[in-house]
């Protein structure tokens, strides 16, 4: 989900607004020392998007915090550059909501290094592009997106009846939305190829609907996410390449090495999950952020609770179960992380 410059604002931009001036008037956490001897705050504040699957993220980083002496306020759900403007602010402690490079723009536009820092890595490799049904691919011999130009090619994929694909896009102020309508105007795809947008999930579960009653589908991709569980690449699903690498200003340093994944150009960088933290909590909370550094969770895993997710089980109590199995699953290795975290600031 991956980079956006806020330079106006709309009524859209208002709840969120709204949401980081209330974290605001909160009092500060109070200061303690844990029994790791470690300088501790009494209650971490964090907080993730309404993309209800970093909950699951959070609840496991929680999890941990909680094993150590931290406790942990309930997680509060605000959008991507609030998120990192209330982190700034010393309004919120940490978010595990970094995704680097695409959030580059929200990191500096909050302060960036003078007051936040990324800390681990959560998750490795995500990666993103475009993919089409494979009984299209194969009939038509579809490769790349910029066969899409051909109105014939694109009105295999129209949804809508204007004769123009219908590319389902991610939500906007996830930052990946830019670097899809840059991609249209890049590779001349304007005239025949529609970015759809709105609420990302429904989106693709009316793709799924299309998919098995044999029409043609298009979709901006993800991994991990529950999609991929259900439409399996080289089996359902084939990831398209593009001419060549171009992206938003914001990502101008990505090189087309950066978007070369198993042989083919995707358009997009593969993607790290990582925390981010106020950099003066992280000074004040060795053992946090030890605890940050060693933390990581499979993409595998969140593909998984992604689709359990999809499938009915998201309610707050049904992902705090989710990550509770999660390190019962793993315990072995998640009490190692939590005695390798205590046992480096007992030595400090």
């Amino acid at each position: 989900m991956i980079a956006k410059q806020v330079t106006k604002f709309s009524l859209k931009t208002i709840p969120v607004i709204f949401l980081t001036g209330l974290i605001a008037c909160q009092p500060a956490p109070e200061s303690s020392t844990n029994t790791n001897g470690a300088t501790s705050q009494v209650t971490l504040r964090t907080a993730h998007s309404s993309w209800i699957e970093e909950h699951f993220q959070t609840e496991i980083v929680k999890i941990g915090l909680e094993k150590l002496g931290y406790q942990v306020e309930t997680p509060k759900e605000i959008e991507y550059p609030a998120i990192y403007i209330s982190l700034a602010n010393g309004d919120l402690d940490y978010s595990t909501v970094y995704y680097n490079p695409g959030h580059e723009a929200f990191f500096n536009n909050a302060g960036g290094k003078a007051k936040l820092e990324g800390v681990g890595i959560l998750t490795s490799d995500g990666i993103q592009g475009y993919q089409i049904d494979k009984k299209t691919a194969d009939q038509y011999n579809i490769t790349n997106i910029e066969q899409l130009k051909d109105p014939k090619i694109a009105k295999l994929f129209d949804s809508d009846g204007d004769g123009k694909a219908n590319l389902v896009g991610c939500n906007a102020g996830w930052s990946c939305e830019l670097s899809i309508e840059h991609h249209l105007e890049a590779y001349g795809l304007k005239d025949t190829v529609e970015n759809d947008q709105g609420q990302y999930t429904a989106l693709l579960a009316n793709s799924i609907t299309r998919y098995k009653q044999g029409e043609s589908v298009i979709f901006y991709a993800y991994n991990p996410h529950w999609i991929s569980a259900i439409l399996k690449v080289d089996q359902d699903v084939v990831w398209l390449e593009v001419p060549f690498t171009s992206l938003p200003e914001e990502l101008e340093n990505i090189t087309e090495e950066d978007t070369f994944i198993n042989g083919k150009n995707h358009g997009f960088p593969t993607t790290e999950q990582r925390i981010v933290a106020n950099k003066k909590f992280l000074a004040a909370n060795s053992l946090a952020k030890r605890w940050f550094e060693l933390v990581q969770i499979p993409a595998e895993d969140i593909n998984t609770e992604s689709l359990r997710i999809q499938e009915g089980e998201n309610k707050p109590e049904d992902i705090r179960r989710h990550a509770q199995e999660w390190v019962e699953q793993n315990q072995e290795l998640f009490d190692s992380w939590l005695k390798q975290a205590s046992n480096k600031v007992k030595t400090q």
